[in-house]
């Protein structure tokens, strides 16, 4: 009988292969979100680049002055709205995280409130406070065109874009162990210190995302452009509208177009190389902690 057992627990237990009909059926599942992202975005793309393929049209546009102002303009107007997005946003979010005020809750709230309302609203708020019959104007019995300038233009998108920089540093400040902001303080380290050498590098990684977020965002932001009425501002995604709506010229359009998603997948690509080798080459939190010595 003992022998009898011994060899039904010898013989191998055969497991159950799964039929292999169902391991194909699990593959149609990808077919439906795959056939909408083509639709939804490959396919115009292509349909964008295709319109841009006709003789000369490349030649023309980018030997164009318009084309080359309006390019400088936006990666100008791009850059200095991101430094001041990065700068501002930066020294709200420390505030908001290390210095306790009253009220500070409150302003979290209106950050927040600010990134789920249009980027027109701004514009129009600001047309209200500064525009040639805006409360300033009106305060002063003066003239100021600024809203309808470059700087106008950069203050607005400064304004609608920083709460993107603001939220991920809070996220990130969060994150931060409360007792390795002592121990960098009780060796001594100052407020100033212990923010430079202990709480910025953690937080690096939150501003470059939240920095190359408003940097993309501002190379594509049409509407603070468009509501400002900014005559003198005319940026890629202004010589799109004019050249595709107003003019009827779809194939130069189309490889204005084609410049900015190619110049936008770009930075995004830089981005994710430079974020890969800053997080990998990061130190844990006693390498902070030296340097806050």
């Amino acid at each position: 009988m003992t022998a009898h057992a011994a060899e039904l627990s010898a013989e191998p237990v055969g497991v159950p292969a799964t039929p292999a009909p169902a391991r194909n059926r699990a593959h149609w599942w990808v077919l439906p979100p795959l056939l909408l992202v083509v639709l939804v975005a490959v396919y115009p793309l292509l349909r964008v680049l295709g319109e841009s393929t006709r003789p000369g049209t490349w030649a023309q546009v980018l030997g164009s002055a318009q084309f080359r102002d309006a390019l400088w303009r936006t990666v100008a107007i791009a850059v200095t709205s991101t430094l001041g997005c990065v700068v501002l946003g930066a020294f709200l979010a420390v505030v908001l995280a290390f210095v306790p005020f009253p009220g500070a809750r409150l302003v979290g709230r209106l950050i927040d409130t600010v990134l789920a309302l249009p980027s027109f609203l701004i514009t129009l708020a600001f047309t209200f406070l500064y525009g040639t019959a805006g409360v300033l104007n009106t305060a002063l019995g003066l003239e100021l065109n600024v809203l309808y300038t470059p700087a106008g233009v950069i203050a607005a998108e400064i304004t609608f874009f920083t709460p993107f920089v603001v939220r991920p540093l809070l996220a990130a400040f969060a994150l931060i162990p409360p007792a390795q902001l002592n121990i960098a303080a009780s060796l001594g380290a100052s407020p100033w210190r212990v923010l430079r050498a202990v709480v910025l590098p953690e937080a690096r990684p939150a501003l470059m995302a939240g920095g190359s977020l408003v940097l993309l965002l501002s190379l594509n932001e049409f509407g603070i452009v468009l509501f400002t009425g900014a005559k003198g501002v005319l940026t890629l995604p202004v010589l799109i509208y004019t050249r595709g709506i107003v003019t009827f010229d779809l194939p130069g359009a189309a490889v204005i177009a084609t410049v900015q998603v190619v110049l936008s997948l770009t930075l995004y690509l830089a981005y994710r190389k430079v974020f890969a080798r800053m997080t990998s080459g990061r130190g844990g939190p006693d390498a902070a902690v030296e340097q806050a010595k």
